[in-house]
């Protein structure tokens, strides 16, 4: 293989990764800023109108499995690339369709409703296209480096995360009266642009190595073959499945409590920190993030991806307080300080993740497995954790405890699962170079 081969296939993990969750997260911005207003305004309570927006941010977790299921058996049966231009090409268009949307106010019931289905679309997209990307990386990657290689997929959520949150602070510039009125839907029509540039970039990459051999395998054994990806990760690797679901409760559930959740709950009347002030500071943290993943995943690859997960897990209980007790304070350098360490330990949670599900299942279930695993991890604790955190904000009156409580409690769910999951070795892809597990 050629030496350059791992660096083209991580480079187009990152940006396809990029635009994928610069999609999802535009979406989830705008639910937290405006849809409240634009799409659900019947309410006279504020707050209710922004538990609607998570409510219909939720239904793309909630597809996510769905799509986790659909498109891992194409990558685990045609090939984890033909799999992943699909995904990238139904975000696109879904993301650009919201962008037209009609609003309440002149279409009525008919415009939440396909805002619904295009979230439904979005989950479906997101849900196929993080376990093909990850593969890409981690089984193109040398021995010894898959964690950091792998780690190029999860670079595409804080780059998504910063190009969305940055989309949204220019178009807040603009004032609250054009960001509600057209600003909004600037970010999703540029959308278009990013997925043209992923389809070029994606389209030149070669197909995983580790699937050639499992096609090889294949061909030799047609009988074994034949049986379902989805029903041979049930029968056997449903262990793995919910060891995987466990693990992932902070570095997906806990993200979005700790930048959607906050986002809503820092700019609502009870703190009352300006929204230019709180998508900053996201940006910042969303920086900081992409510039450690990096040399955290690095770091995995040399004391241990799981060792490096945990301690980000401890990192985010110790913070957990402070990051939402500083929203009071509305001091600016405080709120970009705690931002900025909470994503820093996040990423710590969520750079190795890649290869540490990878590890878990073998390759020919793989892309099915580690998929179902994330997805339906994302559709209980990413789906609901706004839309939790926000109910139980608003049912202990205000104050940030119960969300703080349910980020803590995620940490401990995580480091119990973490610990116990199982670890699978792939065969090598050169013959006498030793198998390692990360």
């Amino acid at each position: 293989m050629d030496r350059r081969t791992p660096r083209r296939a991580a480079y187009a993990a990152f940006i396809g990764t990029t635009i994928e969750w610069y999609d999802f997260y535009v979406y989830a911005t705008a639910a937290a800023l405006v849809f409240g207003d634009v799409f659900f305004p019947a309410s006279t309570d504020p707050l209710v109108g922004v538990m609607a927006a998570f409510a219909t941010y939720a239904v793309g977790f909630f597809a996510r499995p769905l799509g986790g299921v659909v498109f891992g058996h194409f990558g685990d049966r045609l090939g984890r690339k033909s799999a992943l231009v699909v995904t990238l090409l139904m975000m696109g268009v879904a993301t650009f369709a919201v962008g037209l949307l009609p609003t309440y106010a002149s279409a009525g019931a008919a415009a939440p409703a396909l805002l619904v289905l295009l979230r439904f679309v979005q989950g479906l997209a997101v849900g196929g296209e993080w376990g093909g990307a990850a593969l890409m990386a981690v089984e193109h990657a040398p021995e010894g480096k898959k964690t950091f290689y792998g780690s190029f997929a999860q670079l595409g959520n804080s780059a998504g995360a910063l190009l969305a949150t940055g989309a949204f602070s220019v178009m807040t510039s603009f004032g609250d009266a054009a960001l509600r009125g057209w600003a909004w839907r600037v970010p999703f029509l540029v959308s278009a642009v990013l997925v043209l540039v992923g389809m070029f970039i994606r389209l030149r990459v070669e197909e995983s190595p580790v699937f050639e051999q499992v096609k090889q395998r294949r061909a030799s054994a047609p009988a074994a073959a034949a049986e379902l990806p989805i029903r041979a990760v049930l029968r056997s690797s449903w262990r793995p499945v919910l060891f995987g679901i466990g693990a992932l409760p902070v570095a997906i559930g806990g993200y979005y409590i700790a930048t959607t959740f906050l986002l809503a709950y820092a700019t609502g009347a009870d703190v009352g920190v300006e929204e230019q002030v709180v998508l900053n500071g996201l940006s910042f943290a969303a920086f900081v993030e992409l510039v450690a993943t990096l040399a955290i995943s690095w770091l995995g690859d040399r004391v241990g991806g799981r060792r490096v997960v945990i301690a980000g897990l401890v990192a985010v209980a110790l913070l957990a307080v402070p990051q939402f007790t500083v929203m009071g304070t509305r001091d600016t350098v405080l709120i970009f300080l705690m931002l900025g360490l909470m994503r820093l330990a996040m990423s710590a949670t969520y750079g190795p993740m890649a290869t540490l599900l990878a590890e878990m299942f073998s390759p020919d279930v793989r892309y099915t497995g580690m998929s179902l695993a994330y997805q339906v991890a994302g559709a209980i604790f990413g789906g609901l954790s706004p839309l939790a955190a926000t109910a139980l904000v608003k049912a202990g009156g205000g104050g940030p405890a119960p969300a703080i409580g349910l980020l803590i409690g995620m940490c401990v769910l995580s480091v119990v699962c973490l610990a116990a999951a199982p670890r699978h070795r792939d065969a090598p892809a050169v013959s006498g170079t030793p198998a390692v597990s990360q």
